[in-house]
């Protein structure tokens, strides 16, 4: 159910009040020069409707406050604006939030989906204390501070993410496993989202600065351009986690290529050097009666013969070992190699 705060203000003064309907704002428009009318919830079609018909609001934008899954947008509606940007905010995974902006003459009438908590915090100080312009401008500069303060909460949040594919990077060099898989799809997937809510919003920041006649001031627009500056820098930033997001899935499956060339070159050379035991011990498995003929197998009939091919056996194993090493097909000698080799890249 919405929950409707109400600030009214000016130069010498604020009030705050939490109203029970729409029927106790019109006192608020005559006590102030300006009043912030925020709306937490979209529950109640009712009032929804009464809040339209008290501030003329258009009926295809009061559609597009209900209807929740809109883009970021700036709509022109005689001498109201229609803003809509996406609040941004993480638990598990990143979670946007619709904020529907009014902006009138005197007034700014704002619309979010639930009341959980924003990052409006602390434009509602600087009105309640008196610091900055907020009091001694209008709803110009009033919505200018809530789309900062909204952009500005995706820093932090990038921030993290920055901190995440860090360790994520750590562990898929140094243990890869399936769990990190399904991180890094989460990354890829938060990152797309956290794209779809800032590409379009630096689009609408921008076209109300090429409008003339928009209900910005040209000094209010100054201070929007920051707001401009600030997506341009979040752009730049989730594309480059995006572009390590895809590296580190290619360094996965390098990773785990790596692992499994190794391992295949170990049963490789386990499988090599038992190739030639397995053919003596199959040759001497024959048991051709040497009693029928001198040439059937005579060495079975020797004193040391047994000591002898287990002698052969491992002497064969030890040279082959030896061979691996020398033509560097060990593991020692490759890590070895390739540190050599390093060290001359580097000098």
């Amino acid at each position: 159910m919405p929950t409707i705060t109400v600030f009214g203000y000016g130069p010498t003064g604020y009030v705050e009040q939490q109203v029970e309907g729409p029927q106790d704002i019109p006192k608020f428009v005559e006590e102030w020069p300006m009043i912030w009318v925020n709306v937490d919830g979209l529950g109640d079609r009712d009032v929804l409707q009464q809040l339209g018909t008290m501030f003329e609001l258009h009926r295809l934008a009061l559609e597009d406050v209900v209807g929740v899954h809109q883009r970021p947008k700036v709509d022109q509606y005689g001498e109201q604006l229609f803003f809509v940007a996406r609040m941004v905010y993480r638990t598990d995974e990143i979670v946007t939030e619709q904020i529907s902006m009014f902006l009138g003459e005197d007034y700014l009438l704002t619309f979010q989906e639930r009341e959980a908590g924003d990052c409006f915090e602390p434009v509602r100080d600087r009105i309640r204390k008196g610091y900055g312009r907020v009091r001694n401008n209008g709803s110009d500069f009033l919505a200018y501070c809530l789309i900062d303060a909204l952009v500005d909460a995706y820093f932090p949040i990038i921030e993290t993410y920055g901190d995440h594919l860090e360790e994520l990077e750590d562990e898929v060099l140094d243990a890869p496993t399936q769990q990190i898989v399904g991180e890094i799809h989460q990354a890829r997937r938060d990152l797309l989202v956290l794209r779809r809510a800032i590409w379009p919003l630096r689009e609408a920041i921008n076209s109300v600065l090429r409008d003339r006649e928009s209900n910005f001031t040209q000094e209010t627009r100054v201070y929007l351009r920051d707001c401009y500056d600030h997506t341009i820098q979040i752009l730049d930033l989730v594309e480059a986690y995006r572009e390590l997001v895809s590296d580190l899935m290619d360094v996965y499956l390098s990773s785990l290529s790596t692992k499994l060339n190794e391992v295949m070159r170990v049963l490789t050379v386990i499988a090599t050097i038992f190739i030639p035991l397995t053919f003596v011990t199959s040759l001497y498995g024959m048991n051709f009666n040497t009693q029928t003929s001198p040439w059937n197998m005579p060495e079975l009939n020797w004193v040391f013969g047994y000591p002898m091919v287990i002698l052969i056996m491992l002497a064969m194993a030890l040279g082959q070992l030896y061979f691996f090493w020398r033509r560097g097909w060990l593991g020692t000698t490759l890590d070895t190699k390739d540190k050599t080799r390093d060290k001359k890249d580097r000098r």
